[in-house]
């Protein structure tokens, strides 16, 4: 397992899933979390309690908030005295197929969608990045997901919003890296998360399962493992590179 002693991380969306996951595996290797959550304050305080070790802190922003995601920030670095990994974890995913959505509703999804997943996203790491810039390190590993290559039929705006992640990422790490900063991205195709839970329960989960070789979804657990190793000091190299984890579910060149 990778240590991170005296290192402090943000992670975004912190109160379930690859979020949870992920703040029980930095805070076993040693980190200092800020636990960074929407609305669900009870369950992220549920998360902290999970937490190995001391001082980890909660922190609270709606991420459609410009001015919240830099006061969140400001709040975290505060606390901690600096921030040395962010974790853009946080997303939202609303079907909405072109065919049975109203205009009304398809502008919703899309405004939704994008304001969190790729504006939020790239609002918090602005504020963060420049707090790393004067201190000239970093990592950040924003959370994107197998339907930015492979396509989301019924969710046209979280496919967008996750390839506009993709690319944010690859530009943030040419720009940061003389500044030895690192930017990554992870991929997962399916997790066992309750945000998938609806579709997994459903008479279509079986089939989402075989699409892996390996016959079922990823853990969160398995994500986290990947988070942890893009963000060590020994994968600064890596930097720039988006890692598939979806279970040889979709391949790409």
């Amino acid at each position: 397992m990778q240590t991170f002693s005296s290192k402090t991380v943000l992670i975004t969306g912190a109160s379930g899933g690859i979020g949870r996951a992920t703040a029980i595996a930095f805070a076993k290797a040693g980190t200092t979390v800020a636990l960074h959550y929407g609305q669900r304050s009870e369950k992220v305080e549920q998360v902290r309690q999970e937490l190995s070790g001391e001082g980890h802190i909660l922190v609270q922003a709606d991420l459609n908030d410009p001015i919240a995601i830099e006061k969140m920030v400001n709040e975290t670095i505060a606390q901690l005295g600096r921030i040395d990994i962010l974790v853009n974890n946080a997303g939202v995913y609303q079907l909405h197929p072109l065919d049975q959505v109203s205009y009304e509703e398809w502008q919703q999804a899309w405004q939704e969608t994008i304001g969190v997943n790729l504006m939020g996203a790239a609002n918090i790491a602005y504020c963060v990045a420049r707090h790393m810039i004067d201190r000239r390190q970093g990592r950040i590993v924003n959370v994107s997901s197998r339907g930015a290559f492979r396509g989301e039929p019924i969710a046209n705006a979280y496919g967008a919003s996750k390839a506009g992640l993709n690319a944010l990422s690859q530009s943030l790490a040419q720009h940061l890296a003389p500044y030895n900063i690192g930017v990554t991205a992870v991929a997962p195709g399916f997790v066992e998360t309750e945000m998938a839970r609806s579709v997994l329960d459903s008479p279509d989960g079986n089939a989402i399962r075989q699409q892996s070789p390996f016959g079922r979804v990823a853990t969160p657990e398995e994500v986290a493992h990947t988070i942890l190793f893009l963000a060590a000091e020994e994968s600064l190299f890596l930097s720039g590179t988006i890692v598939d984890v979806n279970g040889a579910s979709y391949l790409r060149s």
